[in-house]
Order: structure tokens, then C-alpha cells, then sequence
């Protein structure tokens, strides 16, 4: 393929990122100037964005914030900052509203002010969905205390993008904790979300789950096997798997997306870039890889690039397929 060449067609992007003035100046104040043991905050603004999905394809993209959200260690600054970068993120969908979404962030682990920033997300800027992270100071979102939340979420059948952020634990051997710990924080997220059983008390939300997958493919079984020493009766697990929706952001070839494709159906998949904490040449390379690959074939490629990320999310269907 020509390098220039757009590699994807009319795809939405559910797993992109926005970094407002506001977010910068708290992140960089509470200590996360290199978040998550990466070299920096990335540059963004919504004229670059627009440029690297001209390039690559891309339709729409689903504005969220990345790991480590919101909150750093104080309750009411955590409700200023979640509001300003919702109200910020709304702004930009309202000057685009075909190019860009928005999957609000909460100020969690404060549950009363998550509930407030959810109503205020979808009953006054009218979001796309959430973004919540894999874990909330060490508890995963199969824990109880995140009961009320998914009712809410649950009532609403929100979509819900599942963000993986660092473990409690030290990074090991200085590694940015995207290159090993995400995968394994995702993986602990998702087996705390079926054990504890949300998909079958909650199944109106639609929750994605980011990077392929991460480790599920290669861990379902055993996850399976030892369902059976956990709880009061067996966990569906395969099922509950097979009933998520998974994005490819970051390296899903040539390895993990096979294997993915041994959880769930390729109408289960979603399109994701990374941008901007994945560079825009390495963006356009993988879509490149994506778009070529016969891991998928015409009709699975559609809906990975933008069928599935319709049904999820109405409102953009005609970016999807104007493109």
C-alpha cells in the first residue's frame, strides 16, 4: 500500500483520546507529567485530530480521556476537573458533531459525584456514552461498590468504554505499564465484571473493552475452570465473553486478533486508534494492516470499521457511511 493512501474507509473510532488546556495543568500539577510511566503527555488539539483521521479514513472519533482519569486524590477537585473536561469535550462535539464524539469521564472512586457527572454528561451535554477505568483505588468494577453506578448505567444502556490504567503494584523493571500492565488490568477488570456477574444483572450496557481484548483470549479457559470454585453457581463465562464488544486499538496483529476471534464474532469488533498516545504514523500503519489483512473478510471489515460502532452509536451513523 501506498504509504499516504487512506487504509480505512468511513471507520468510526471508538478508543481516542483528548487532551484539553485544563486536564494538562491538573495532570501535570498532581505528578502525572509522564502518565503511567510514558514519556510525556501527548500534544492534541482537535485541527491535528481532524488531519490524522483525513489520512487514515476515519469517519468519526469517540473522544475520551485516558488513564489516569480525573481524580488524584481529592474529591472536589476531581468533580471541577471531570466537568470542565466533559463540558470541553461536549464543546468540540457541538462544533463537529459528524467528526467527533464524546465518552464522558467521572470522578471516581467518589460515588456521589460520579452519579451527578453521569446525569449531567447524558441529560445536559447529550454524550455518546462513559469511559471508566479498569480499577478505582485497586477495586475493579465487579466489585459492590460500584452497585448504584451500574444501575444507572444499566437503566440507560449506556455504552461504556473499559480503560485500562496502572496497578496499584510498581511498575515492574521500569516498563511503561502500557506495554505489560494494561493488558493484565484489563484482563483482572473483565474477570471481575463476569464472576461478580454485571453482564447478567446489567445487560443493557454495552460495555467495550479495549486493546483486543488483552490477555482474555489466552486466560478464558482458565477463567472458566476456576469459576467453578468461586461464587454460589457456575458463571457463563464463555457466554458473558462472547456478549462484550472489544476495540483493536493498538497490536492486534498478526497474533491477538485471531485469537480474539475464538471469544467472540467479528460483529463484535470496533475500531480503535489510540490517538494521540499512539503516534500518527504508527496509527496509519496499523489501520494500514488492519484494512489489508484476510483475518477478516469485506463484510467483517465493514462492520469492524464502522457497522458495529453504529448500532453502538446511532448519531454517527451517517459519518460512518457518508465516508
Amino acid at each position: 500500500m501506498v504509504e499516504n493512501a487512506v487504509p480505512l474507509t468511513g471507520a468510526i473510532d471508538v478508543h481516542a483520546h483528548y487532551v484539553t488546556p485544563s486536564l494538562r495543568t491538573a495532570m501535570e500539577a498532581a505528578g502525572h507529567g509522564r502518565p503511567d510511566g510514558m514519556p510525556s503527555i501527548p500534544d492534541w488539539d482537535p485541527d491535528a485530530a481532524l488531519a490524522v483521521m483525513d489520512r487514515t479514513g476515519i469517519a468519526a472519533m469517540l473522544l475520551s480521556v485516558s488513564s489516569p482519569g480525573v481524580h488524584f486524590g481529592d474529591d472536589e477537585a476531581a468533580r471541577r476537573l471531570a466537568r470542565s473536561v466533559n463540558d470541553e469535550g461536549a464543546a468540540l462535539v457541538a462544533q463537529s458533531p459528524h467528526r467527533f464524539g464524546l465518552l464522558a469521564s467521572l470522578p471516581l472512586p467518589d460515588p456521589p459525584g460520579a452519579l451527578a457527572e453521569l446525569r449531567h454528561a447524558f441529560d445536559v451535554l447529550g454524550a455518546d456514552g462513559i469511559t471508566l477505568l479498569t480499577h478505582y483505588e485497586g477495586r475493579h468494577l465487579g466489585h459492590p461498590c460500584y452497585e448504584p453506578l451500574l444501575a444507572e448505567l444499566d437503566e440507560r444502556a449506556a455504552v461504556v468504554l473499559l480503560h485500562p490504567t496502572s496497578p496499584r503494584c510498581p511498575e515492574q523493571a521500569g516498563f511503561p505499564a502500557p506495554m505489560l500492565e494494561f493488558p493484565f488490568e484489563t484482563t483482572r477488570a473483565v474477570a471481575s465484571l463476569v464472576l461478580s456477574g454485571v453482564p447478567e444483572r446489567y445487560p443493557a450496557i454495552r460495555f467495550i473493552v479495549a486493546h483486543a481484548g488483552a490477555a482474555l483470549s489466552a486466560l478464558a479457559d482458565r477463567v472458566t475452570a476456576f469459576s467453578f470454585t468461586i461464587g454460589e453457581r457456575p458463571v457463563d463465562v464463555a457466554g458473558a465473553l462472547g456478549g462484550l464488544y472489544y476495540d483493536v486499538a493498538g497490536f492486534a496483529l498478526p497474533r491477538l486478533l485471531p485469537a480474539l476471534l475464538s471469544l467472540t464474532t467479528a460483529d463484535r469488533l470496533l475500531y480503535g486508534s489510540d490517538y494521540p498516545f499512539t503516534p500518527d504514523g504508527v496509527v496509519h500503519g496499523l489501520a494500514s494492516a488492519l484494512a489489508t489483512t484476510d483475518v477478516l473478510n469485506a463484510d467483517e471489515h465493514r462492520a469492524l470499521q464502522c457497522r458495529t460502532a453504529t448500532r453502538l452509536f446511532p448519531r454517527l451513523s451517517s459519518s460512518g457511511s457518508a465516508r
